[in-house]
């Protein structure tokens, strides 16, 4: 495979501009669903001297199409797998119908080979958002299978010239430059870390090179789609402020107060730059910072020094005094506490691990239990207390709601704290998390390193 150093010593810099993924107005049929395939597809991840990637893509396209529509709308979408097992897609962090939500094996079954399934759904929130395959998640997002999905302000704050996605992605790739296929699945990945790759794409491209004009304001929006690593970036280097987290904005561009901020697997961060000089995106958390997408700054003609504020989306704020509390113990992976595990009703034991690949456990349970973790009303308060006795970072996705975190061992939280809908969490730490349960069916909650997922890191939720 590439290693770290050749990756950080290439010079294979992509296109001169990019600004976006491809747009979706090709993709309309006559009846008005937006059509994505799902589908095989060979592209070239590395430099264009070494060898194709066998992927699996969206729409023929890495990242899939950018779904670009306005709070508030209807979005109807045909998935057509083409694929050669099932699929279904999840449409991550929006507070969507449940039986919408693209959760094979608990919202819907997955679609076959050859078969369609139509969404339509509304989408209520403004944000930064993305899709994904969620069906053998692990195997299908590491192919390529994801794309934005971004909601805008029934008043835009940003042109469009002055919005750019920016999904960032890391592949493992063989010493040839092809992604490396045979890997995926390895319990190695499962029990520790998760799937890490050794070369970093932005729009499906190796260290763009975006243009925008000197003293203008931009709203850049990342959104990590890698299975399992988490980007250590620094706003503060080129004078950044952050818009959102996950979505959901803040109520006034902030100054972190604290770097490098850290975006984990399916987290999103709006960034607003007013650029001065040239500059680029770092990835830190090595040994040395590895700029993975470089900005040149040129005059302007229409310095846009000032925004308007970006309103908060309706999310309801939970009464902590009413609410109900749950506790998920998160158990097992390499060098962490073991308990009994149960799956699918039976004990592991022994030869039970590796053959079934379930090496994690919420409250002694691995993947998804026949009953709920928790059943509760409609618009009751949840605090949900989360114990990490593992030797790993988790990033943890609740789907459905977006959570405020009220307790972190070993931090102060103080009353101001962002939505969100993944949250990191600590070796050895406890994350409490609290929201009301509004939107009805059933949830998922799981780990999106998504080799830990599969190995048993999912549980549900009911909200009846």
């Amino acid at each position: 495979m590439i290693s770290r150093r050749k990756l950080l010593k290439s010079t294979g810099i992509g296109a001169a501009v990019l600004a976006a993924p491809a747009f979706f107005e090709q993709a309309w049929a006559n009846d008005g669903f937006l059509e994505i395939t799902a589908g095989p597809s060979k592209k070239k991840l590395y430099r264009e001297d070494a060898a194709a990637s066998d992927l699996w893509l969206y729409n023929g396209t890495t990242p899939g199409p950018e779904i670009r529509v306005i709070a508030g709308e209807r979005v109807k979408i045909r998935l057509i797998n083409n694929l050669e097992e099932p699929t279904s897609i999840h449409w991550h962090g929006i507070r969507i119908a449940n039986d919408m939500d693209g959760v094979s094996g608990l919202t819907q079954d997955p679609v076959q080979p050859g078969e369609t399934f139509e969404y339509d759904f509304v989408v209520p929130d403004a944000g930064t958002y993305w899709y994904h395959a969620h069906n053998k998640s692990w195997n299908q997002v590491a192919r390529g299978l994801y794309g934005p999905l971004i909601v805008d302000e029934r008043s835009p704050v940003f042109d469009r010239d002055h919005d750019l996605t920016v999904v960032v992605d890391d592949w493992r790739l063989r010493n040839d430059g092809q992604l490396d296929l045979a890997s995926l699945g390895h319990l190695m990945d499962w029990s520790h870390g998760g799937r890490f790759g050794n070369w970093l794409t932005v729009n499906g491209i190796s260290r763009p090179e975006f243009t925008l004009n000197k003293g203008e304001a931009y709203r850049l929006r990342l959104i990590n789609a890698a299975n399992a690593r988490i980007f250590e970036i620094d706003p503060q280097q080129f004078g950044a402020k952050v818009l959102a987290y996950d979505g959901q904005p803040l109520s006034a561009p902030e100054i972190p107060a604290y770097a490098p901020l850290l975006l984990a697997p399916a987290q999103r961060m709006d960034l607003l730059v007013t650029p001065e000089r040239d500059f680029a995106l770092e990835e830190m958390s090595g040994d040395d910072p590895y700029p993975f997408a470089y900005f040149k700054v040129k005059e302007g003609s229409d310095p846009k020094t000032g925004i308007g504020k970006l309103a908060p989306n309706p999310i309801p704020q939970p009464d902590l005094s009413k609410a109900k509390s749950y506790k998920i113990d998160m158990t097992g992976g390499a060098m962490g506490r073991m308990v009994e595990t149960v799956y699918k009703g039976k004990v592991l034991s022994g030869e039970d691990f590796p053959r079934t690949g379930q090496l994690w456990a919420f409250n002694g349970v691995a993947n998804l239990a026949e009953d709920p973790f928790f059943s509760i009303e409609r618009r009751e308060n949840v605090i949900l207390e989360v114990v990490n006795n593992t030797a790993f970072l988790h990033a943890m996705h609740v789907h459905g709601h977006h959570f405020r975190i009220i307790e972190r061992e070993g931090a102060t939280i103080d009353d101001g704290q962002p939505w969100r809908d993944t949250f990191v969490i600590g070796p050895d730490q406890s994350v409490k998390i609290a929201f009301v349960a509004d939107n009805p069916g059933k949830w998922l909650f799981h780990c999106h390193m998504l080799e830990h997922a599969a190995a048993g890191m999912n549980t549900w939720f009911e909200v009846v």
